[in-house]
């Protein structure tokens, strides 16, 4: 299976990076499955109905979230009835929505997604492991499921290298967003896990980590309240990363890192 895992887009220009480029990128690349985390796509803030229905109808399959994901109020009576927009699973019992669901392909194929979000300068969720362990157990790797995707939302790189230790064998890949910057370690681990630590964002790299790099230069220099934090709206970068699954054991077979467009030098997924 080819599945592609796109980090956090960033208002305006993150959508259309991902909007515009998708339908061809599944065609050229076969790919079977797309995710992509959408939580701060609403002018930098939080994701919409609307952006998710915007999402779906480009070709993603599955939109994960994290901290930002409340910031739109609305969104909670869209996580009650849409089944392809996750939230974290640690988030606390009774939250709206879903943290880990499986997803059947035309062909029958199952896929199941896995949403959590770190702890570590993070907000103080129920811990994700046991979040982790909970989904794994459910869902086995390999037998009635062919593919378990991770998207480990986090501050700490070593507490979303820790999860993808603890998974390593038992999903097919645990790739990281939050941060807004691609890492250079996509590898597959030891126990046939595909990993990369922070997927990067999809937006305008001539940025503060997606934001308008004046009004952020000026927090950091002037130490005062000042105009509000706003997305950069320059050409978008689609960051994401590349998986190909075993098809009898679900495990990966190779994995690399997508940048297109924008300001960060190019690649491509394996042909």
């Amino acid at each position: 299976m080819r599945m592609l895992f796109c980090g956090d887009v960033v208002g305006r220009s993150g959508r259309e990076a991902v909007t515009s480029r998708l339908p061809a990128l599944r065609r050229r690349h076969g790919l079977d499955f797309v995710v992509v985390n959408g939580e701060n796509a609403a002018a930098g803030f939080g994701i919409t109905d609307s952006i998710c229905r915007e999402f779906f109808a480009a070709g993603v399959d599955v939109v994960t979230t994290g901290n930002h994901l409340f910031d739109k109020r609305e969104i909670v009576t869209t996580l009650a009835v849409e089944p392809r927009l996750l939230r974290p699973a640690n988030y606390p019992a009774g939250t709206p929505g879903q943290g880990a669901s499986a997803f059947t392909l035309a062909d029958g194929r199952r896929v199941v997604v896995v949403n959590l979000m770190a702890r570590l300068f993070m907000d103080a969720l129920d811990c994700p492991f046991a979040a982790a362990e909970a989904a794994v157990r459910e869902h086995v790797l390999g037998s009635a499921v062919q593919a378990i995707l991770v998207d480990v939302h986090g501050e700490a790189t070593s507490e979303k290298m820790a999860m993808g230790h603890h998974l390593d064998g038992r999903v097919s890949a645990v790739f990281g967003s939050h941060s807004h910057v691609p890492t250079a370690d996509a590898r597959i681990l030891s126990g046939g896990t595909a990993y990369q630590t922070d997927a990067g964002m999809c937006g305008d790299y001539d940025s503060v980590i997606g934001m308008r790099k004046d009004i952020a230069v000026a927090r950091f220099v002037r130490k005062v309240p000042g105009e509000r934090l706003a997305p950069a709206d320059g050409e978008g970068t689609m960051c994401g990363v590349f998986v190909e699954t075993d098809e009898t054991t679900g495990l990966a077979r190779q994995v690399a890192p997508v940048r297109l467009g924008g300001h960060l030098m190019e690649s491509r997924p394996p042909e």
